[in-house]
């Protein structure tokens, strides 16, 4: 492999960069610069800005909404063997990380500087630097998408769980508990044609086997790792309103089976991510 050799000046600026933006090398910046000169270079409406560049998706086998961005766990393959990783609740970029194959990620935790979440692989996004996304990313409309990824991402991984495909080595019950934290941290409205990866009082659901309504009222536990159980009113498909409570089994198999629709979600409750 060819040596570049730069001056001890343009060294001490690469490294400045390399730690005011938690690089992992060298060579991370600078891909990060080049980077940054061609989203100028496109915002300008430079032709060299629209690549005509194919290459393997990092998820491209998998039937998923966007070919261009991959939920960290499902990440196969990278381009160029760089990773761009963002988060989907603030649409913040994490990190670059030049990576080395065969690619083992199957534990990646980090906190996003700008919200402070904390996301592990279930809930970081890898982009791919090409058009249209690098567009969007000029235009600011990236982060719907981040969100639709990662909504896409958990219902098919709930999905394959439920039809016994599902390949990880977490507990089903914890997966579901994963999700649902994240969605009450993100604050997102939930799609009403996505079944729901969570319940949270102030929201009500229909069960699509039984066509109930389901009132979500409160938690009636405290528990710290796993889901909770809820007092709700269940509306009858008579009409009748009865007082219940669902424990966090029946909780479980319900998000699992893809039973409940959001119906009607309280402002208070859930707000869109911005």
């Amino acid at each position: 492999m060819a040596t570049i050799r730069v001056k001890d000046w343009t060294k001490r600026e690469l490294e400045k960069i390399r730690n005011a933006e938690s690089h992992s090398s060298h060579d991370s910046v600078i891909k990060s610069l080049l980077k940054d000169r061609k989203l100028a270079k496109y915002a300008d409406g430079s032709p060299e800005a629209v690549p005509d560049e194919t290459g393997q998706s990092q998820g491209s086998e998998l039937d998923k909404a966007f070919d261009d961005l991959t939920v960290l766990a499902e990440v196969t393959d990278v381009d160029n063997d760089v990773l761009f990783l963002w988060c989907p609740n603030c649409g913040n970029e994490l990190v670059h990380l030049t990576v080395e194959r065969p690619l083992g990620l199957s534990v990646f935790e980090m906190e996003c500087q700008r919200c402070l979440t904390h996301l592990d692989r279930h809930a970081i996004v890898a982009i791919e630097l090409r058009y249209p996304i690098e567009q969007k990313m000029v235009e600011g409309r990236l982060q719907a998408d981040l969100k639709d990824c990662v909504i896409d991402y958990w219902d098919r991984t709930l999905a394959a769980a439920a039809d016994g495909t599902l390949e990880t080595e977490t507990a089903v019950d914890r997966l579901v508990w994963q999700f649902d934290q994240y969605q009450k941290q993100f604050t997102w409205d939930w799609p009403s044609d996505v079944p729901a990866v969570s319940v949270a009082p102030g929201v009500t659901y229909r069960n699509t086997v039984t066509d109930e309504r389901i009132e979500v009222v409160e938690p009636v536990t405290e528990n710290r790792n796993a889901l909770d159980s809820y007092a709700i009113k269940r509306c009858t498909a008579d009409g009748d309103v009865v007082s219940d409570q669902m424990d966090s089994s029946t909780i479980v198999d319900r998000i699992v089976n893809r039973e409940l629709v959001v119906t009607e979600q309280s402002v208070d409750t859930t707000t869109p991510a911005k």
